[in-house]
């Protein structure tokens, strides 16, 4: 596929980053779900393993809100810009 000019490069590069979301999701969710099930149902008894699955819970949470603003503001540019 040749480029024929910096809209074409930018578009491969926004198809490649939207590849790529989808999958940051899925791993970001799997990170979160194996925290919280390593915290409470494998070392329930253990204050220190929950504590940490707590913040495992909250970075994984923040993460997903950033990741999904992110994503809409790619998409609100790509939809408005190509």
């Amino acid at each position: 596929m040749p480029m024929n000019n910096f809209a074409d490069l930018v578009d491969i590069f926004l198809n490649m980053i939207s590849l790529l979301i989808p999958i940051m999701f899925g791993l970001t969710f799997l990170y979160v779900l194996w925290g919280v099930i390593d915290a409470w149902i494998i070392h329930g008894g253990d204050q220190e393993k929950v504590a940490q699955g707590k913040n495992t819970l909250l970075v994984g949470i923040v993460a997903l809100v950033v990741m999904s603003g992110i994503w809409g503001i790619l998409t609100i540019l790509q939809n408005s810009i190509f």
